[in-house]
């Protein structure tokens, strides 16, 4: 009898268990550590008795949530005093009554071994679809910042002392990166899942609207939840100035190429079901002008690099979904753009249309040019360099995704 009692419920526990699954909500790349000699960012980049509140915007919601924080290229042992995770309300106070307390196994502190990650225990709180969470970190002990995701278009904030747990922070500054942060998962039911966007500056959001979330991500996450609710969520893997195929040359803010990071970024994340790349461009454009000439690739060797992150994530069951170049054409920064560059854009775009590497293609560049000069972005969706789209076009490069490409 005991022993028919035990398998009753055992066989009870796995169903709860199959029943729901963690699935990343949000997320962000990080890049290495600045060197000393790097003021811009250097002053508050280093933190002593201060709580970090940073801010960040869901694409599903659930009622069970987690936090991953990571020392990613950190040199040292960090110690996190404590950390809290809450709903926002605006700028940098949280909605009361939300304000959880986050644990790592069981303890209210947690030390970040180097160049690793750490997952909190779950909490219960009613994460909104398409809302903004607050996750606030106390360091109580001198640290230089890693896990920092440079280009967040989000204002977050900094205050003395232990102000995790604080509706409104008192003496806030603020800074327009993520540090010590990079993903927030939800317990969500088993037909849930998540897309990753891997690329560069594009995906990343460059010169869209700060603090608004108007990053293509942004626009097909929420194109998404109008479709089928709250059930597919998108990761945010961009990263301004990334390479396919090489690291930076003297801007480590660009971070690991993506061969390199891949793993990480998107093999590892919660749920993820299918990757959109959106890479290359600055493979093409770096090179002669913030990398040495000699690094400019052919369109072969951008096609083999594609290929080998196809081959890896079909290793893990995920499709991948190439999205071609946007046009670069008149872009303001001197040498990015030459004849011979279109060249190998065009090259690529056109081997990602007809070659059926990819599980699937997303025309972007058909989606943002003109149509009078193909080679030049569209005047509307223009942000002012001719390179990256504002708003307006970020929204139509997430508007030419087709949705039934997420089944």
């Amino acid at each position: 009898m005991r022993a028919g009692r035990w398998v009753v419920l055992f066989a009870a526990g796995v169903s709860a268990f199959a029943q729901t699954h963690w699935v990343g909500t949000w997320a962000a790349s990080p890049a290495p550590q600045l060197p000393e000699a790097a003021q811009m960012y250097a002053a508050k980049l280093i933190f002593e008795n201060q709580t970090l509140r940073e801010i960040v915007h869901t694409s599903i919601g659930g009622d069970t949530v987690r936090v991953r924080l990571s020392n990613a290229y950190g040199g040292q042992m960090v110690e996190v005093g404590a950390a809290h995770i809450a709903v926002r309300a605006k700028e940098g106070s949280i909605v009361p009554g939300t304000d959880r307390v986050l644990q790592f196994g069981g303890r209210g502190e947690v030390w970040l071994s180097t160049d690793a990650p750490a997952l909190s225990d779950p909490v219960k709180l009613d994460v909104p679809a398409g809302g903004d969470l607050a996750i606030s970190i106390y360091l109580p002990k001198a640290v230089e910042g890693a896990g920092i995701h440079y280009g967040a278009s989000q204002t977050n904030y900094i205050g003395k002392g232990d102000q995790t747990g604080a509706e409104t922070m008192e003496g806030a500054e603020t800074i327009g990166s993520w540090v010590f942060l990079t993903g927030v998962e939800v317990l969500a039911p088993e037909s849930a899942w998540a897309v990753v966007t891997i690329g560069d500056s594009i995906t990343d959001g460059a010169r869209s609207t700060a603090n608004v979330n108007h990053r293509w991500p942004d626009y097909l996450a929420a194109r998404l939840r109008e479709r089928g609710g709250n059930e597919v969520a998108v990761l945010n893997a961009g990263i301004g100035g990334n390479r396919l195929l090489r690291d930076p040359a003297d801007n480590i803010r660009f971070g690991t190429n993506v061969l390199a990071r891949f793993d990480r970024d998107v093999l590892s994340q919660a749920g993820v079901k299918y990757v959109i790349v959106l890479e290359g461009i600055n493979d093409i454009g770096h090179p002669g002008t913030s990398a040495a000439a000699r690094e400019l690739p052919t369109a072969e060797d951008l096609e083999v690099g594609m290929k080998q992150m196809i081959e890896r994530a079909h290793e893990h069951g995920i499709k991948v979904y190439g999205a071609t170049m946007t046009p670069f054409a008149g872009t303001v920064y001197p040498g990015y753009y030459t004849p011979a560059k279109e060249a190998i854009r065009k090259q690529v775009n056109e081997w990602m249309r007809t070659s059926k590497a990819f599980d699937g293609v997303v025309d972007f560049d058909k989606a943002v040019q003109d149509p009078a000069n193909p080679d030049m972005m569209l005047p509307a969706y223009n942000s002012g360099d001719h390179l990256h789209p504002r708003d307006e076009g970020y929204r139509a490069m997430a508007a030419a995704i087709d949705l039934g490409l997420f089944p």
